[in-house]
């Protein structure tokens, strides 16, 4: 749609026609449905470090150290590259693992692959979305409005109170404070979507009566809707690559090449070195080198939390946006080729890792 006669109409339906107050449609999804998806991501993130593969220092340790290894040398490559450029604000779009791809990925090659790192490879994007969070807390949020911050702080105690002190376990109570929060964090000047990771700490995890918990309920009902609504509408809101480019600058391919770089080198080499440092000061068990490199290759596959990195960094410039996000689904292309590669030769009976 973004390269036909239908660009105009496109961009009318999300970017011309405000729906509530001064807020369009790609705005409605970017700020208010993806806080929605982080509620999720932090309902996800909080289960796994209640009971799941992050609940004790011995589980967490691996993919955490590994997640570290996969944020820290892909920022440092794009940074190396774009050292001279304007572009350096984008260093959070290299950094960035998409769970649902990855996960989705591994599911297509998992009779090849090692079974028993699913977990870990899982723990490690939720760990790598939790960084990215922070990068957008620090890194992409506006000036700040401390009088709201202060307000959005007040709101979270008594959010916090009403787990705590009070044991309200009514979900529709803690989402009706949860959309104040929201307000106030977007007033702020702190990118809204963190509301959703705010709330989602906030909500019971304690089981009444034999059944699930109050965040275990709303996981269930968040998965679809994030699922099959909020992240295809996400992709279709922002993915309208314009392939006729129009961008006059020397240093575009910096750019191109510290996301690429990044994601397809940057990220299964810090896993792996990551991983390799783990083993040898005795904080990891050793594993399959070659099962955890064939897993540190999908993890150069980006795309939800690039792209909306990508929207932030360089909100400035839709040409600029449009660069980043062919050199992000380039970049995912080439990772799965890779790990294709990779498996084709490992099994093949002549192959050169059999």
């Amino acid at each position: 749609m973004a390269n036909s006669n239908a660009k105009e109409l496109y961009d009318k339906i999300f970017h011309h026609i405000n729906l509530i107050g001064d807020f369009n449609l790609h705005a409605i999804i970017n700020d208010f449905l993806m806080a929605i998806f982080f509620l999720y991501v932090g309902l996800e993130i909080k289960k796994e470090m209640l009971e799941g593969s992050l609940s004790s220092f011995k589980k967490a340790s691996f993919p955490v150290i590994a997640s570290l290894g996969g944020v820290i040398v892909p920022a440092i490559i794009f940074m190396m590259i774009n050292r001279n450029t304007h572009y350096l604000p984008g260093v959070g779009v290299a950094i960035s693992t998409d769970i649902a791809f990855v996960i989705g990925i591994f599911m297509l090659f998992k009779s090849k692959l090692n079974s028993n790192l699913k977990i870990f490879l899982l723990s490690l994007a939720v760990v790598d979305d939790l960084i990215s969070i922070l990068a957008i807390v620090f890194l992409y949020s506006a000036k700040i409005n401390m009088t709201a911050v202060m307000i959005s702080v007040v709101i979270l105690l008594i959010l916090m109170t009403l787990n705590k002190v009070f044991k309200v376990d009514n979900l529709y109570v803690y989402l009706f404070v949860g959309l104040l929060l929201w307000y106030f964090v977007y007033s702020s000047g702190i990118h809204a979507t963190i509301s959703g990771v705010l709330l989602a700490a906030t909500i019971p995890s304690r089981k009444t009566d034999g059944e699930e918990s109050t965040a275990v309920k709303l996981e269930h009902k968040l998965g679809k809707l994030s699922n099959l609504i909020i992240l295809p509408l996400f992709a279709f809101a922002n993915t309208s690559i314009v392939l006729n480019l129009n961008i006059n600058v020397t240093d575009a391919s910096n750019l191109v090449m510290g996301i690429i770089c990044g994601l397809v080198i940057g990220k299964p080499l810090g896993v792996v070195s990551f991983s390799y440092i783990a083993t040898k000061l005795h904080i990891a068990e050793k594993d399959s080198w070659i099962s955890i490199t064939e897993v540190a290759l999908l993890t150069g596959i980006g795309f939800t939390m690039s792209i909306f990195v990508s929207e932030l960094a360089f909100a400035y410039d839709e040409n600029v946006i449009n660069l980043a996000k062919i050199s992000i689904l380039t970049a995912s292309m080439i990772s799965i080729m890779l790990i294709h590669m990779a498996l084709t030769l490992k099994h093949s009976p002549v192959g050169l890792m059999h």
